[in-house]
């Protein structure tokens, strides 16, 4: 299975997970939301698949293009 690198597309806090590691998530759901300058900025995945990772926790903060997830198409 090709693993889809997910990156943070700003700089922020993760706000909310959203999906767990395991779950099936579907193109363009939300994987989790970040807060940037009082604005919540959801990251969606790009393709189906399932989560296999994420390399963030909430409250954490989050540089642009960080990765931030992981899923197996």
């Amino acid at each position: 299975m090709p693993e889809i690198r997910v990156k943070s597309e700003i700089a922020g806090s993760v706000w909310k997970i959203v999906k767990q590691p395991g779950e099936a998530v579907e193109a363009e759901e939300t994987l989790l939301i970040l807060e940037s300058m009082k604005m919540e900025i959801p990251v969606a995945a790009p393709k189906a698949g399932v989560l296999a990772a994420l390399h963030v926790a909430e409250g954490e903060a989050v540089e642009e293009e960080q990765l931030v997830a992981v899923i197996r198409a």
